[in-house]
């Protein structure tokens, strides 16, 4: 592989990490406050058709993302009601989240667009178009650094950005701010916090507000920027990937990164090998090929990730003492 070969690789691996990376950081604030959330990919499905039926339909890529972010954000708390105000299992509220999403989305694109749960391609507005980045085209004739500049830094879409951004911002929110401070001790021992006079049902309802604005910029992803328009079924198992990346990360945010652009390279190289005479092997079947990140998410979670301990308090709803 030549150099331009690679920077297409590592290109590629940044746009299919982005989703992942979203979703991995809004499964973190969750059960960093003791919300354990599976309901990542229903989140992420649900933002992807607003933004991709909204997009249809006003022609605005910014109207679209605007819908994702506020049905994202009704998700999270028909889910916190469920599983904090409620006190219902997490886990059975994270699954009932991915079966209303996964089933209301397609019911909903075949009723008002009659395209099969599809929504009509959208229009030159109604999708983010790549950002060229100050100086990208005069900088490109300089060996090496140019490229770089050119086709691995510049060209991205304005969400993935926000998403490589918002690791530095967890990183601060989490270990330098009063409220991080609180949400990650509200996940680790609610009875101390609530003793503080600090509420605990609040710290862990915006915990799960954060996941769902996370989760709606990472459906908004797949339907108007990767994507042009909502398919059935679109974030394919995603949620339950960024969800393993989380625990192979150990709710850090910067390991989390790391593990999102892990998974982003191998659905980059499946892509790239698709078709391909392998040494020996031959050419392997387009099906095995596409299982590789699946794979691996099996393989990390049977337990080559060493001992990952969650949030101690995840989980379990908390009942104030009287």
């Amino acid at each position: 592989m030549d150099f331009l070969g690679a920077l297409s690789l590592l290109d590629a691996t940044l746009r299919l990490s982005t989703p992942l990376l979203l979703a991995c950081l809004a499964g973190l604030y969750s059960e960093r406050a003791g919300v354990f959330d599976i309901g990542l990919e229903g989140k992420m499905l649900a933002a992807a058709f607003a933004a991709g039926a909204i997009a249809a339909i006003t022609g605005s890529a910014w109207l679209g993302l605007a819908a994702a972010l506020v049905i994202s954000l009704m998700t999270s708390l028909l889910q916190g009601a469920a599983a904090i105000t409620l006190k219902g299992n997490q886990l059975i509220a994270g699954v009932a989240i991915n079966m209303l999403a996964a089933g209301l989305t397609t019911f909903l694109g075949q009723t008002w667009f009659k395209q099969g749960g599809r929504t009509p391609a959208l229009p030159p507005g109604g999708r983010f178009t790549p950002l060229e980045l100050p100086f990208a085209q005069e900088l490109s004739g300089i060996p090496i650094l140019g490229p770089i500049y050119q086709e691995l830094i510049s060209g991205h879409y304005v969400l993935v950005y926000i998403a490589f951004l918002a690791v530095p911002i967890t990183a601060f929110i989490l270990y330098r701010t009063r409220f991080g401070l609180r949400l990650r001790a509200v996940g680790e021992n609610p009875k101390a916090v609530d003793t503080a006079g600090i509420s605990v049902t609040k710290l862990r309802y915006q915990g799960v507000l954060i996941t769902g604005l996370l989760c709606g910029f990472a459906g908004a992803y797949f339907s108007i920027a990767q994507g042009s328009g909502f398919g059935n079924n679109m974030t394919a198992g995603k949620g339950f990937i960024a969800l393993a990346a989380l625990i192979f990360a150990k709710w850090k945010p910067v390991p989390a990164m790391f593990t999102c652009l892990l998974f982003g390279f191998l659905d980059a190289m499946q892509i790239r090998l698709q078709g391909v005479e392998l040494p020996v092997i031959g050419e392997v079947p387009v099906q095995a090929i596409q299982a590789l990140p699946y794979v691996l998410t099996v393989v990390l979670l049977a337990g080559f990730i060493g001992k990952a301990v969650g949030p101690k308090a995840g989980g379990v709803p908390y009942v104030k003492e009287r």
